[in-house]
């Protein structure tokens, strides 16, 4: 037989390579979409875990969740844990003045740094550049906190609602984020409003707040979570007046009482114990996760509403017109 029967043509040998090339092509896609399923799915339940277990625990008689075992199903289950937390009259009226803080801090900061993003975005204002670079030294410069204790008093915000919302009304950080999105805002849409004789305010109303709705979205949900778990400057400002204390204080103060006196929470709030709750004893580790579900609940019902934007607002500024 000859050499030549044994060679394969070119022809052959392209089909060959195209086969090869189709099965691979059918190959690597499902390859690709099995391994990111699996990782997907370990992300997941990484990230809920921690959550259902402290569910599981704030659901699970005190006494008990001291034996451990406790992973996604509460082993005896009780409510006394949040009855503990709701025990004290105070809670209620602190949850008002943390929502009431939050929203009002939230709409002024998110108003006010934007007006003051637009403001330095715009190349014709002359001390822009100098005005972003003092804005930028407070990110990394601070007074510390006795000075800034005693600016708070000589503004006589001291034992004052105020005091939880002047402090928080401009973010630098949120300002240069803002002012970045506003730039890829195209020059010509302001231009063609100030021909049809529009003012700056009404510029800033009419156009650039609506087309700023995907990063100012972001940036609330980031204000409105720190304002909700702020309770240091409660401490430090207000508590003197039990009511101007916010709930997050209220909380921590439970809580440091439940693990000082590693007692029931119920007796420190002056709430008689009876047998039932004798029997369904509240621990600092029970105590402490119905606290973290009732801390974060309010902020788990807002994020779905803001969560479509996080995308675009997140990916503020990476792609210029």
């Amino acid at each position: 037989m000859s050499m030549e029967n044994h060679q394969i043509s070119p022809q052959g040998a392209a089909g060959v390579t195209i086969r090869k090339s189709m099965r691979s092509s059918k190959v690597e896609p499902v390859l690709f979409n099995t391994i990111n399923a699996i990782f997907m799915i370990f992300l997941v339940v990484v990230t809920l875990y921690p959550f259902l277990n402290t569910i599981a625990v704030s659901l699970n008689a005190g006494n008990d969740t001291i034996r451990g075992g406790i992973y996604l199903w509460p082993r005896q289950w009780t409510l006394q844990n949040y009855k503990a937390v709701f025990a004290s009259g105070t809670i209620y009226d602190a949850f008002w003045i943390s929502v009431a803080r939050t929203v009002l801090s939230t709409v002024l900061n998110i108003f006010l740094t934007t007006m003051l993003s637009y403001t330095l975005s715009r190349k014709e204002y002359v001390f822009r550049k100098p005005i972003t670079v003092i804005f930028v030294l407070t990110m990394y410069f601070s007074a510390g906190l006795i000075p800034g204790y005693f600016l708070i008093k000589d503004l006589h915000l001291l034992n004052s609602f105020w005091v939880y919302i002047f402090p928080s009304m401009i973010s630098a950080f949120n300002m240069i984020v803002i002012r970045t999105y506003i730039g890829t805002i195209p020059d010509s849409l302001v231009e063609s409003a100030k021909i049809d004789g529009a003012g700056d305010f009404k510029i800033f109303l009419r156009i650039i707040f609506p087309l700023c709705t995907p990063v100012l979205a972001t940036i609330a949900l980031f204000v409105a979570v720190g304002a909700w778990n702020s309770w240091f400057d409660a401490f430090l400002y207000t508590s003197s007046r039990q009511e101007l204390s916010t709930l997050q204080y209220e909380l921590m103060k439970l809580l440091s009482s439940s693990m000082n006196s590693n007692s029931n929470p119920n007796v420190a709030a002056g709430v008689g114990v009876n047998q039932e709750t004798a029997v369904s004893m509240v621990t600092p580790l029970s105590i402490r996760a119905a606290i973290t579900i009732v801390a974060s609940v309010p902020i788990l019902v807002v994020y779905p509403f803001l969560q479509k934007y996080f995308v675009v607002g997140l990916n503020v500024g990476s792609v210029k017109e």
